[in-house]
């Protein structure tokens, strides 16, 4: 009954459109939701909308397959109670709701009950006023429906709060109960790529046949060498490496924000007005957008942190050499560039595949880096810290194993706070059993003195200390 797609939203006359996931109803598009996203559009992600959407979609099936309950608080009770349980009937395995929802974990239960809490929070504090000024607004059945369950959300906090979040095991009536949480356990040992197996990797692993894949290699070089998330690099411009003044071996690279970043300095905007930004340069010259608006394959995302200026994060090469290797790597990466078109400003390119010198994609990288794994014997897995998420760990754990301070680490990692470090740099497995050895050692050491051995003689067993 009802499908999220990508669509071109108009919001005047002047051509200008955004594109956005909407969700469709019979009725047509759900226009609080799109009005919801079109107001989120500037500080909140694509992938962030398409999760809205999956929850609001949820609801609404859930208030189709119940349409005679009309107690508020049993309405977002129950709805908040079947994300955690399922709809499945434990006996028969029948679900006659239709809804077939399997049951689902807590954090993700959270995460939908959040989404909806924040937008029926705004549409019941925004949507009200569209009517008054705009008397021409007519929503469908299911606009209407919408609106309504967010009054009712609205009008209802002062009792529901966010109970409905919290309440979701099965209780007395009139009871509360705390939400159900899964037990605490110590992070398992961090996805770090193995630090004695990256140089095979650039040298073996990506080449094929022959050929070295300079452009996976330098991806890779900004991820394990320089700590960056995986998408920063497909904001990369040609003008954005430069050899470093200090140094003139080794690589500057600034990966400048895809909307707020300085746009090349060889590009002035029109009547001689100064130089402009990013997202103003792809729209004049290219008549595209940042690679965080697109929804199609080309897309790449940004998630923030702290940048070094008014807006690129700097690459801080550790160890140097990565740095140097860079730049002799970038030298025959532009090499094979220089021959080839294109209608774009990124530095990653089709180099053979159709269409030569369209934008290269995250979804390629991935699968070019998998295979340079796998000719080196290496398995891909996420939990072994081979996938291109591996390397930033990587990066960070090198960091603290040097013994850098953790205010250094946030900025070389361009975190916000010191706390979103702790996930890079926490100690694996056999650090905690070393840490446990060289503390036993230290004891020993502690007690030692002329007295002999001590021996515990149990039955049949004989233990020294």
């Amino acid at each position: 009954m009802f499908v999220t797609v990508k669509a071109r939203v108009y919001t005047d006359a002047t051509g200008v459109y955004t594109e956005l996931p909407v969700l469709l109803t019979p009725a047509g598009v759900l226009e609080p939701l799109l009005d919801y996203c079109l107001y989120k559009s500037h500080d909140r992600s694509l992938t962030w909308m398409t999760k809205v959407n999956r929850s609001v979609r949820m609801f609404l099936e859930y208030l189709q397959t119940n349409p005679a309950e009309r107690d508020t608080y049993r309405l977002f009770q129950n709805f908040a109670q079947r994300l955690y349980t399922g709809t499945f009937d434990r006996e028969t395995r029948l679900d006659p709701s239709g809804l077939c929802w399997p049951p689902r974990s807590p954090q993700d239960a959270s995460h939908i009950i959040t989404h909806l809490s924040d937008f029926f929070r705004w549409l019941g504090e925004m949507r009200p006023e569209a009517a008054k000024v705009n008397p021409r607004y007519a929503g469908s059945a299911f606009d209407r429906q919408t609106d309504e369950a967010a009054y009712q959300y609205r009008r209802s906090q002062t009792f529901l709060g966010h109970t409905w979040a919290e309440n979701a095991s099965p209780a007395e009536p009139g009871h509360l109960v705390r939400g159900r949480r899964l037990p605490k356990v110590e992070r398992s040992d961090p996805p770090a790529f193995p630090e004695e197996r990256f140089e095979e990797l650039l040298v073996k692993g990506f080449c094929a046949a022959g050929r070295y894949d300079y452009r996976g290699m330098l991806i890779t070089l900004l991820l394990h060498g320089a700590g960056f998330r995986e998408s920063e690099p497909f904001h990369l411009y040609i003008p954005d490496v430069f050899p470093d003044p200090a140094n003139t071996r080794q690589a500057q690279v600034f990966i400048h924000h895809p909307r707020h970043g300085d746009a090349p300095a060889d590009w002035r905007v029109e009547r001689g007005r100064p130089q402009g930004k990013r997202a103003e340069y792809l729209a004049h010259q290219f008549g595209l957008v940042p690679r965080t608006d697109l929804m199609d394959r080309r897309h790449a995302g940004w998630k923030g942190g702290t940048h070094d200026a008014a807006f690129y994060k700097k690459a801080y090469w550790f160890v140097p050499e990565y740095g140097e290797w860079f730049l002799q790597l970038w030298y025959r990466y532009l090499e094979q560039v220089a021959r080839i078109e294109r209608d774009h400003p990124f530095a990653f390119i089709n180099l053979n595949r159709e269409p030569v010198g369209a934008m290269y994609t995250l979804t390629q990288y991935n699968k070019a880096h998998a295979a340079a794994c796998e000719r080196i014997g290496l398995t891909v897995s996420k939990a072994l810290g081979t996938t291109p998420h591996g390397h930033r760990h990587a990066y960070g754990r090198r960091l603290q194993n040097a013994g850098v301070d953790k205010p250094f680490i946030r900025r070389f990692m361009h975190h916000s706070s010191l706390q979103s470090q702790e996930v890079y740099t926490q100690a694996n497995t056999c650090e905690t059993l070393a840490e446990l050895e060289a503390a036993a050692q230290r004891l020993r050491n502690k007690y030692a003195g002329p007295q002999p051995a001590s021996r515990l003689v149990l039955p049949g067993i004989e233990l020294n200390h």
